[in-house]
């Protein structure tokens, strides 16, 4: 039994892209940091540090999302337009990286706040 090529090509057409987009921000889980890394801190430096962590992950997750963007509009035009279009849906393996881990960041500043009873947390989105 012979494939037809035009199956063959809309199968590849329709699995790349789900192997390489990017991953929306809220599903990019946290990476394990030690809460001891911020033991010696005292509330007013976790105070300081949980800012700039938060405006952080707050910029990774806008990059994020708009990679998925990039990587959505690539995929449509691939599927409707180009086909050829769908090997520039890549993600970005080092930028999920980052905000997994200042994700896991936040977590830990805000244990490290919990041991110390600084009152430090985060608001969930």
């Amino acid at each position: 039994m012979r494939i037809n090529s035009k199956v063959t090509a809309a199968a590849l057409a329709l699995s790349l892209p789900a192997a390489g987009c990017a991953s929306r921000s809220e599903d990019v889980g946290a990476s394990y940091v030690s809460p001891m890394a911020y033991s010696s801190y005292s509330c007013r430096e976790l105070s300081a540090e949980a800012q700039r962590v938060s405006s952080a992950a707050a910029a990774a997750s806008g990059a994020q999302d708009s990679a998925r963007t990039r990587d959505a509009v690539a995929t449509t035009a691939a599927l409707v337009v180009f086909w050829p279009a769908v090997f520039f849906v890549g993600g970005n393996g080092a930028q999920t990286a980052d905000l997994a881990r200042l994700k896991g960041q936040m977590q830990a500043v805000e244990e490290a706040s919990i041991r110390k009873r600084c009152g430090i947390s985060f608001r969930r989105v």
